[in-house]
């Protein structure tokens, strides 16, 4: 007998196990196999959940940290103030705290500014206290230039500009900032003398040229030379006649403003501040778990729903082989 033929009679004569054997083999199986296990236990959820909710708190915390601290306001700086005034009577109480202005020149021509920064205490002291310093301009021999003044319920605010002659300014600065706290003052000198001096001398070239036109011959291109040297020599007159008047005044630059409003005091936090803050990221921490965290751990569970279902089928289809 040849090989395939010992082969083929070999696999004919296998034996057969009986039904009742394999069903008594199946009972024994189901009865011999264990419990089947909780697919879903607190541990396996533990180590599902733990790394999810520390990366979604880690996640809220980065996304709801402010960018920048808010902004401190700045301590209110009291200004400096030149001594006690007696507002009624405009007279310092203290001359020697007056503020210093230089003395003007006698004998030389400037153009002589002077501003005050004055605080007064309500918004009435800043109309009454804008009349007086308009009389106290008239009362020196001045006059003012322009006077702006806004009063409101809360604050007050008074722009003045007052020509006072160059001779009484010291005066007339001592008296106004008596009106007020000062706050800040500020002078400026400059001298007119040396262009008032250059203009004298091309005026009086002029006139010497002037002179000596008018005593040649009349024709049409000398006289036409006249009446340009003329019109100059009016031209530099009148602007010499300008800075003079400037120059005998002296120009005063007053504010008057009410104190600026106080800012609100911050509410210090109490003892459980830090605590309630604590609660209140925890919070936050929680509901960045629940929304990013729930759909992890659904998913993660689907698979380990769909691998277990894998198993079982897999353990049922080897028991189902004869």
């Amino acid at each position: 007998m040849s090989q395939p033929d010992l082969t083929r009679s070999l696999r004919a004569a296998r034996p057969v196990a009986p039904d009742e054997l394999r069903e008594r083999v199946r009972l024994v199986a189901a009865q011999a196999a264990p419990p089947p296990r909780r697919l879903v236990t607190w541990r396996r959820a533990l180590v599902v959940a733990v790394p999810v909710a520390a990366a979604a708190i880690a996640a809220g915390v980065l996304l709801t940290r402010p960018t920048r601290q808010a902004e401190q306001p700045l301590p209110n700086v009291p200004a400096v103030s030149h001594g006690s005034v007696a507002a009624s009577g405009g007279v310092l109480a203290n001359p020697a705290l007056a503020p210093t202005i230089p003395q003007p020149s006698a004998t030389r021509a400037q153009r002589y500014t002077a501003s005050l920064d004055l605080r007064v205490p309500t918004v009435g002291a800043v109309s009454a206290d804008s009349k007086r310093a308009v009389a106290i301009a008239a009362s020196l021999g001045g006059y003012e230039q322009s006077v702006n003044v806004s009063t409101g319920k809360a604050s007050g605010y008074a722009d003045i500009r007052l020509r006072i002659p160059k001779t009484r300014v010291q005066e007339a600065v001592r008296r106004l900032a008596a009106l007020g706290r000062i706050v800040s003052e500020n002078v400026n000198v400059q001298d007119l003398q040396a262009g008032l001096n250059a203009t004298a001398r091309t005026i009086q070239a002029l006139q010497r040229n002037l002179a000596a036109l008018r005593a040649q011959t009349q024709t049409a291109l000398v006289q036409r030379r006249i009446l340009q040297l003329t019109a100059r020599i009016q031209k530099l007159q009148r602007s010499e006649a300008s800075t003079v008047r400037e120059a005998r005044y002296a120009t005063v630059a007053l504010t008057l403003a009410t104190p600026p409003a106080q800012p609100a005091k911050q509410h210090r936090p109490g003892p459980l501040h830090g605590l309630g803050t604590a609660f209140r990221w925890i919070g936050i921490g929680l509901v960045y778990a629940l929304a990013i965290g729930a759909p992890l751990a659904a998913l993660a569970v689907l698979v380990w729903l769909a691998v277990c279902a894998l198993r079982r089928r897999r353990e049922d289809r080897l028991l189902s082989r004869p």
